[in-house]
């Protein structure tokens, strides 16, 4: 196996880790990554939707007892039933108007530079919603009504648009529904499981065709960054938010995405045109 393929497959692995469940667009940064490191061809997308499957793998794991007790308590015990609805009702939005509008968000929006006007607008989104006033109506995913989790399903579908953030848009649409930062938080971590899970089997089968078993190798190292690197940023993250709000990622998302935009501007760096 290549060694520096190797090395593309382990940084990317913990790009994807890092970046999947903080408000800052996995996808984007996966895109910009793949594109400097000349990784963005139909095997490098592909591999992409593999390494997904190790940042849901360290969700998984670190709510293990909870992921056992709703399967173990499905049809017997109320809580576990309207936990589960709740999850199927916010997954729902994202799943139809991905399957609707996928092939034309590929063709327009994967690029380099819209990915870029996504993370400046997405960072006005957040402070914003910093700096309104937050009235906290819920403080666990427990009081969550489906009405509440139909709600933060059309805010997580705002992340088929690359660079806004599966989980930004999530947490963000929960601060503006009233849940306190840790529940948007970690109602965005549950709804990644079924949601990233999905996209995974489904491009996995739509692009069975690019499957090779020479790849194992790659599959296998950003697989296993990706697992790593998530599961420590889930642990850190549910910490920052105890005692932070996210202006800090705002604030990041406006000089990364800037900086796209002038090295793409000025021609200091090759991005893809779109």
């Amino acid at each position: 196996m290549d060694t520096l393929l190797l090395l593309k497959a382990l940084l990317l692995g913990v790009v994807e880790g890092l970046t999947e469940f903080l408000p800052i667009s996995s996808t984007g940064h996966l895109i910009l990554a793949g594109d400097l490191l000349d990784f963005n061809d139909d095997r490098g997308k592909l591999f992409t939707i593999v390494i997904q499957s190790g940042a849901i793998m360290a969700v998984v794991w670190e709510y293990r007892q909870r992921v056992v007790s709703v399967l173990c308590g499905l049809g017997r015990e109320r809580s576990a039933n309207r936990f589960a609805l709740n999850l199927a009702i916010a997954f729902m939005p994202l799943a139809i108007l991905g399957l609707l509008f996928k092939k034309v968000i590929e063709a327009y929006l994967f690029k380099p530079v819209p990915v870029a006007l996504a993370f400046i607008v997405g960072a006005f989104l957040i402070l914003w919603a910093e700096r309104r006033e937050h009235t906290v109506r819920l403080n666990s995913v427990d009081e969550m009504s489906p009405l509440d989790a139909l709600k933060l399903g059309f805010a997580q579908a705002l992340a088929l648009i690359p660079g806004t953030s599966r989980s930004g848009a999530t947490i963000i649409g929960g601060l503006f529904f009233g849940l306190s930062r840790r529940a948007a938080t970690e109602f965005s971590f549950f709804l990644a499981i079924p949601t990233l899970f999905a996209a995974t089997i489904y491009s996995l089968y739509k692009e069975r065709a690019l499957l090779n078993a020479d790849d194992l190798g790659l599959w296998v190292v950003g697989f296993v960054a990706s697992f790593v690197s998530a599961f420590l940023c889930v642990r850190w993250l549910l910490r920052y938010v105890s005692s932070h709000d996210f202006s800090l990622f705002a604030w990041y998302r406006l000089a990364f995405g800037f900086i796209v935009l002038a090295t793409w501007q000025l021609d200091l760096v090759a991005w893809s045109h779109g």
